[in-house]
């Protein structure tokens, strides 16, 4: 059984990142699904914590995609707090290996982001 993993990220900054992650889920040998992910438009709706912190609990482990401006970005703090309110695993992914980056505080260990750091974390 594939392990079902939200997916929290800056969407003003990385949301490529989501694409790409969202596409490693796909492959054939990946131990893991997405179950959602995060923001879905800038401006979000009205019940999209309700909904967020729904997914959240239904997630075996949240995952972090870390960018330059990750720990900053407003709706990640949100769903990080959510996900250790129900003390759900979380870990962080650098997104990018050719910039700088902060991690998340209180987000869990910071992993390089590679296939197999994902086959281990999520297998």
């Amino acid at each position: 059984m594939k392990k079902r993993v939200f997916v929290s990220f800056d969407f003003d900054n990385d949301r490529r990142l989501k694409d790409f992650i969202i596409g490693q889920s796909e492959l054939p040998d990946s131990p893991f699904e997405i179950i959602d992910h995060s923001l879905k438009e800038a401006a979000p709706e009205r019940d999209w914590e309700a909904k967020a912190n729904t997914a959240i609990k239904r997630s075996d482990i949240v995952i972090v995609m870390v960018g330059p401006k990750t720990h900053i970005a407003h709706g990640v703090l949100k769903e990080v707090q959510m996900a250790r309110n129900a003390n759900k695993h979380i870990v962080q992914i650098i997104g990018y290996k050719d910039r700088d980056y902060t991690p998340v505080p209180s987000a869990g260990r910071l992993y390089r982001w590679n296939w197999e750091n994902l086959k281990r974390l999520l297998s």
